[in-house]
């Protein structure tokens, strides 16, 4: 069983726009947003249903998912520690929003998760608080099952590190060739990840960039054997 994913953070929602496209595109299985406006989504996607979305956060997530193979069995959002960031400007506790998914053919059960940590004015201690408790939640939504998330981690410096954290949690970290982040032309970076756990991915492509000042990722993820 192999899911093909596509990650994308929308800079406030400004590149919405682009979504329609990229159902369209990419074929994708599950198309997994960050920073987007719950209340401008299609409810549909060329061949993606919306499977959910965050209402809450003002920097929203959301996942869509290929219907015609996956039933969603179960949603749920997850708050995790709050960044000095949040705490003054508004409330964005809620970083994960996590999908249980069944496939229609095989009847496997996968987690995908769509996360968004803390900006850089925060640690990357509270990041990697963040990300352990994001992999805690979908642990707690579904024990034992095959488990993928992906996002903004907003994780540039000390990789390695993080690395391994999750080595010791039982997760594996995957990332681009090419920076996703490019916002500045003096400043560009690997912020988009994927973790596992119960999956291999071989390679993480980017998409060419749009209106957001990250770039998408895809990715295909294998059922580990």
């Amino acid at each position: 069983m192999a899911l093909r994913i596509i990650s994308y953070n929308l800079r406030k929602h400004a590149a919405g726009h682009e979504l329609e496209d990229i159902a369209k595109t990419y074929d994708a299985d599950a198309l997994c947003l960050q920073e987007c406006d719950s209340e401008m989504l299609a409810p549909r996607l060329h061949d993606l249903q919306l499977a959910d979305a965050t209402r809450a956060n003002r920097l929203g997530l959301a996942v869509y998912v290929r219907d015609e193979r996956y039933e969603v069995l179960d949603t749920q959002v997850f708050a995790v520690h709050k960044s000095i960031h949040d705490r003054v400007l508004a409330p964005a506790n809620e970083r994960l929003l996590a999908a249980l998914l069944r496939d229609k053919d095989s009847g496997e059960r996968v987690l995908v998760g769509s996360f968004h940590a803390a900006p850089l004015t925060a640690s990357n201690s509270l990041r990697r608080k963040q990300i352990a408790a994001a992999h805690e939640g979908m642990r707690s939504l579904a024990p034992e099952t095959p488990a993928i998330m992906v996002g903004d981690f907003n994780y540039p410096w000390f990789i390695r590190g993080l690395e391994r954290h999750l080595t010791t949690a039982g997760y594996t970290l995957n990332r681009s060739d090419e920076p996703t982040y490019l916002r500045y032309k003096f400043f560009t970076g690997y912020f988009d990840f994927v973790t596992s756990t119960g999956f291999e991915v071989e390679h993480v492509d980017v998409l060419p960039a749009g209106a957001s000042d990250h770039r998408a990722i895809r990715f295909d993820a294998e059922l580990a054997a």
